[in-house]
Parts: structure tokens; sequence; C-alpha cells
């Protein structure tokens, strides 16, 4: 027969236990919201080794120093799911729809890039994640980048999310190489005292059709956001004013896509013109069943 005092111990641990979890859960969230803002922005890349079959014609990519204003908008605040759109600030009349970032607590349905324009779905184990968020990353027509689910970590005063995933191309790239398919990231998002970094240490992969991988080149990126002033991106706020309503339905189609929780494979381009491309030139007011429309041109 179990004591009392052995029951109450273990009520005590299992209480202890549980508002840690809590503490930790609020913690990473103030780490996740903390990214929201007005940032001026340093994006750096350049690739570090390469590992070509031919080195007398292989060009490694240019290495890249770009800034940038950058609005981070909050859209979406709820216990388990966090969103946040970044919107590029060219001018105050120039605002460009950036990437979405969702972060969702102990997430069981991810969608991994595998080639091309194909992601497959994959369930993970509710133990695997516990405790865990998963970073949803967005392209800019709010269809699926790349994903992946780890542990935020606040020790020694650092708060950092570290994570490895697949993924496209990037748009700085797509126009200028062929000689790769998949970029494996490994991000690393700290917080810091001044705003927050986005480090990476990515593989440039050739994956051919049974999904094997060869390594083509290794790359670092260093993207450096420094807090500002909100005042200085009151034409990224404006803008989101003005058109969050369209790009919600947007979400809103992809999400039941998703929901399906089947394989994904789209469509480059339709009518010679990609989804982006599209989506962009609508109005602010244009209807849900638009966009929908539109969007499952490009749905295989």
């Amino acid at each position: 027969m179990i004591s009392k005092s052995l029951l109450m111990s273990a009520a005590v641990a299992l209480t202890c236990s549980l508002g840690f979890s809590q503490d930790k859960k609020q913690q990473d969230i103030k780490s996740i919201k903390s990214m929201c803002g007005c940032y001026e922005v340093k994006f750096n890349f350049t690739e570090t080794f390469s590992y070509p079959k031919d080195s007398l014609t292989y060009k490694p990519s240019e290495t890249k120093h770009e800034s940038a204003l950058e609005w981070v908008q909050l859209i979406e605040d709820t216990p388990n799911k966090i969103v946040m759109q970044h919107l590029l600030i060219v001018s105050p009349e120039m605002i460009i729809k950036h990437w979405r970032q969702d972060w969702l607590y102990e997430n069981t349905d991810l969608y991994s890039f595998d080639k091309g324009t194909s992601w497959k779905y994959k369930k993970l184990d509710k133990k695997a994640v516990k405790g865990q968020w998963t970073q949803k990353v967005y392209q800019v027509d709010d269809s699926p980048r790349y994903e992946g689910s780890s542990t935020w970590v606040h020790v020694d005063g650092k708060d950092y999310w570290a994570n490895v995933a697949d993924a496209p191309l990037p748009r700085r790239e797509q126009t200028k190489r062929n000689d790769y398919n998949v970029l494996k990231r490994r991000n690393i998002h700290e917080i810091t005292a001044t705003g927050w970094n986005h480090e990476q240490d990515n593989d440039k992969l050739v994956r051919d059709d049974a999904g094997k991988d060869v390594l083509l080149a290794q790359e670092k990126g260093f993207d450096v956001y420094t807090k500002v002033d909100d005042s200085k991106c009151v034409a990224g706020q404006k803008w989101w004013a003005e058109n969050n309503a369209l790009w919600k339905n947007v979400r809103d189609k992809w999400q039941t896509l998703f929901d399906r929780h089947k394989d994904l494979n789209l469509e480059a381009k339709v009518d010679r013109k990609a989804l982006y491309s599209l989506l962009f030139d609508l109005k602010p007011d244009t209807a849900k069943a638009e966009t929908d429309k539109i969007i499952d041109k490009f749905v295989k």
C-alpha cells in the first residue's frame, strides 16, 4: 500500500514539473514574439567550401552583403501558435510582402521539402516533440518553404532555437544556379540585446530521384536584425492594414490544403507566370473565391 507521504511527494513533484514547464513555455513565447517590430537588417552570405567534380569550371556564388528595413507584423497570437509576417520597406510607396514564420507548440504535422516543387507530409511522434516548437517558414505567396521542430534553449543568458531542415533554392540563387536542387539549412535564431540574429550553415545538395544526396558546396549566412523605433516602419504597418484581409484569404486556402495531411506537389508556373506574381497583382478587396481559384491552379 502506498503511503500518504509518498503520494504527497509525488503530487508536489508533479506540480513543480508542470510549473517549470509553463515557465519555460512562457520564456519561449517571449523570445519568439520579441522578433516582431521594426528592424534594420543586414543580410550576409558567402560560399565557404566547394566539392565539385570539375573544379576548373565550377564558379562559386558571389558573396552577398545587403541591407534592408523590415517590419515584422504579429498576425496571430494564441498559446500554441504565433504567426509573424515580414514586410520589406523599400520606400514609403513600395512595400514587398516577404517571408512568413509560424511557430507551433508541440506540433506533430510537418511538411518536409523533397525537391523541385514537392513537399512530403510527415507525422511526428507526440513524445518526440514534447516541449518543442515547430517553425514553419513560408514563401512570399504563402506556399511552404521549410519546417522543423526543436527546443528553445535559455541558458547562460542566451536564448536561441536551432534546427536542420531541407529547403528549395533561396531566391537569391534561383535565377543564377541550376547545379544543385536542395539547400539543407542549419538555422539558429538567437535573441540579442539589440534584436536578433538568424545564423545559417547550409549545404548545397544535388538530390536524385532515388533521394540520394551529393554535397556540392557549403555556405555561411548571418542575418543581423537590429531593432529600431517602430515609427520608422509606419509605411509597412499601413500597407498591412490595407492588405491583410487579402492575405488572410490566401493563408486560409493554403491551410485547407495542408490539413489534408498528404504530400504536396505544385506547379512552378501556370501560363508562364509564378504564383507570387499573380497574387501580388491582386487588389486588396479581391474575393476569396478568386484567390482560391488561382492557388488551385498550382496544385497538382
